[in-house]
């Protein structure tokens, strides 16, 4: 699978690998996913999360996962503006190259 259509096949693999470990993660995204907000607004604050824990896989993921539901390019930069407050300049600019990776169009 593409990750457009898609788990990337990394994710795939390790699940058939670990099939009990990926029922688990089921079960956190469910819970996560259960409550008042909405799916735009959970989406930004995963894409907050990441952006704050410097992983930059789950950026490009959820920077790509916004756009399909409709997430604006604008609004994912003034996700990007907001980890400033909180992480710092360093970690601003690494979440705002990774979001444009995907703005761009420039990751795989």
């Amino acid at each position: 699978m593409t990750e457009e259509s898609g788990p990337p096949k990394a994710y795939t693999r390790f699940v058939e690998r670990y099939p009990d470990l990926g029922s688990a993660w089921d079960l956190i995204h469910k819970q996560g996913e259960t409550g008042p907000l909405d799916a735009k607004t959970t989406r930004l604050v995963k894409l907050g999360i990441a952006m704050g824990a410097m992983r930059e896989g789950q950026v490009h993921a959820s920077v790509r996962k916004a756009l399909r539901i409709g997430i604006t390019p604008e609004e994912i930069e003034q996700v990007v503006a907001m980890v400033a407050a909180t992480s710092g300049m360093p970690a601003t600019v690494a979440a705002f190259c990774w979001a444009n990776d995907i703005l761009d169009g420039k990751a795989k």
